[in-house]
């Protein structure tokens, strides 16, 4: 009796390992794009960041909030912040909760005819959607 009880608790840890890998390597945890690409939200608003120079610009009457996308090169090696890819933009304005997260730091253009920007990942984030994977070139702003 006492051997098949330490059977039974290693199976149950056998179990435990299983639903653990599964969890980390099989499910869908990153967000993954779109094969079909054209829908999109939002314009692309060229500006002049010290940062960038382009973004997609998500506007309500004069209020906007410009949202900016790290892209790679790999022919080149070259790093540059631009505008979000089509379907992520749609998906984000279509995200339950970017109503109020858009009222809440939506502001008119500044002095120096710039919205308030933020990274696409940081918006992800605020809007719990499934991040999108880390890459080893991008950076942090």
């Amino acid at each position: 009796m006492v051997f098949k009880a330490r059977v039974n608790s290693q199976e149950a840890h056998w179990k435990q390992r299983v639903s653990v890998f599964f969890f980390f390597f099989v499910m869908k945890y990153y967000y993954e794009k779109a094969e079909e690409s054209g829908m999109g939200a939002g314009e692309i608003y060229i500006c002049d960041h010290s940062l960038f120079n382009r973004g997609t610009l998500y506007k309500t009457g004069d209020r906007g909030l410009l949202v900016v996308q790290e892209h790679y090169n790999k022919k080149t090696k070259a790093r540059w912040w631009g505008p979000v890819e089509p379907r992520l933009s749609y998906d984000i304005y279509v995200s339950p909760r970017f109503h109020d997260f858009f009222e809440e730091r939506a502001r008119e253009k500044d002095e120096n005819g710039l919205y308030p920007a933020i990274s696409v990942r940081k918006i992800m984030w605020a809007l719990r959607m499934k991040p999108l994977k880390k890459e080893i070139w991008e950076m942090e702003i």
